[in-house]
């Protein structure tokens, strides 16, 4: 069903899409679930979608009111994917549930490289992975979904002059999660991230997905 909207530009401003639901079925679960999710969040801007998909992604519309965005996140993602830049996650669980559709930025996982520097310097894989993919982050877009750890370690690279796109950051726990979060929101990049312990893959996820849409929107 919206397979069929990625090839065509008559997209009007009424017009729901959704790039990842492939069936009439699956549209229409989530072609309700958006309009349940308005009415109870509001629809007055990209923020607000954001908020709106990532309060599906959890099945709580509280959620909404935990997510922050720093020095607008929304915008700077849609240019970086007008790019074409890298999407970086921590974990594999982001990476899979990227929307690989409409957009050209490669999306790869922090996991897959620094192994031996995760060894060397008893560090978390994920955290190994960044500092493996240094030369990589300038302008990408990077997910942090899981990982306390990786997201200290991507601000402390921040601080050394690193500069990515933006940076959605939304780790969970009671370990760092919330203190890493904050870390973030005083980091002079683009960035969205939620208050406290809450957060996960799904709201990484389903907030960088949105920002997809939009772009998707636009073309």
């Amino acid at each position: 069903m919206s397979g069929e909207l990625l090839h065509h530009g008559g997209i009007t401003p009424n017009m729901y899409i959704d790039p990842g639901a492939h069936t009439r079925e699956a549209y229409e679960i989530s072609k309700k679930s958006r309009m349940l999710a308005r009415e109870a969040i509001g629809n007055a801007n990209p923020e607000d979608r954001v908020r709106q998909r990532c309060s599906i992604a959890v099945g709580d519309f509280s959620m909404a009111e935990l997510i922050r965005f720093n020095r607008d996140p929304v915008s700077a993602t849609i240019a970086a994917l007008r790019h074409g830049a890298p999407v970086i996650t921590d974990i594999r669980m982001v990476q899979t549930g990227v929307q690989k559709k409409g957009h050209r930025s490669e999306v790869l996982c922090a996991l897959d490289f620094g192994e031996e520097i995760a060894l060397e310097r008893g560090i978390t894989r994920s955290s190994a992975g960044f500092v493996a993919l240094r030369k990589k982050l300038a302008g990408s877009i990077i997910v942090i979904g899981n990982a306390p750890s990786a997201l200290l370690t991507l601000c402390e690279m921040v601080r050394e002059g690193i500069v990515p796109a933006v940076i959605i950051g939304t780790p969970v726990g009671f370990v760092n999660a919330a203190e890493s979060k904050e870390l973030l929101r005083t980091m002079d990049v683009p960035s969205l991230s939620t208050e406290g312990t809450r957060g996960g893959t799904p709201v990484a996820v389903a907030a960088l997905n949105e920002c997809i849409t939009i772009y998707i929107e636009g073309l």
